[in-house]
This record gives structure tokens, C-alpha cells and sequence, in this order.
């Protein structure tokens, strides 16, 4: 269940981040309960996988997550720069998050 819980949090954070692009854009109560919302659902969902999981797993494969989705969503959507170093980098944040829920 705190897998689950982790996934949530970190679709919720990249709705979050989706909805602070919007706002910055154009303020409106729509944008706005995208930011908020995602963001405050995001962190329920975290503390909620504290129950079922160490709080140092579930945060860092949280953040890692949530970071890594964040640049690759902004590469795909935003037209933020493809370049190889960018990639190779978010690759050692998945090899990273990786290798804390193996050892």
C-alpha cells in the first residue's frame, strides 16, 4: 500500500507543478486549485506511505519522483532543453532512487 501511496504523491506533485506553470501564466481560480490541490494532495499522500514504509525510502524515491517527472514533463510539454547532460541526469536520479530500495 505505500507504493501506492508514493505513485499518488508523485502524480499529485507533477499536477502541482502543471498547475504553477498555469498560474504563473495566468492567474485564475482554476490554475489555482491545480497548484494548491496537487501540492496539498501530493503531501497527504506521503505521510500517508510513512505508515507502510521508512520515512527515508518513501521521501527520497518521493523526491526523486517527483524531480525526475518534473524535467521530463517540462521537456515534453514546456519545450525546456533535451540535451544529453539533462538526460544522463535524470537517469542517475532514477539509478539513484533505484539503488536506495535495493540496498
Amino acid at each position: 500500500m505505500g507504493w501506492i501511496y508514493i505513485i499518488l504523491a508523485a502524480v499529485n506533485e507533477l499536477i502541482g507543478v502543471w498547475g504553477l506553470n498555469r498560474f504563473s501564466q495566468k492567474r485564475n481560480v482554476a490554475n489555482a486549485v491545480l497548484y494548491a490541490g496537487g501540492l496539498g494532495l501530493s503531501f497527504a499522500f506521503i505521510y500517508a506511505s510513512f505508515n507502510y514504509l521508512p520515512t527515508s525510502i518513501a521521501y527520497a524515491t518521493w523526491t526523486g519522483v517527483g524531480t525526475g517527472g518534473v524535467v521530463l514533463m517540462n521537456m515534453l510539454f514546456f519545450g525546456e532543453s533535451k540535451s544529453l547532460i539533462r538526460i544522463v541526469s535524470l537517469l542517475a536520479i532514477i539509478i539513484g532512487v533505484t539503488g536506495l530500495k535495493v540496498l
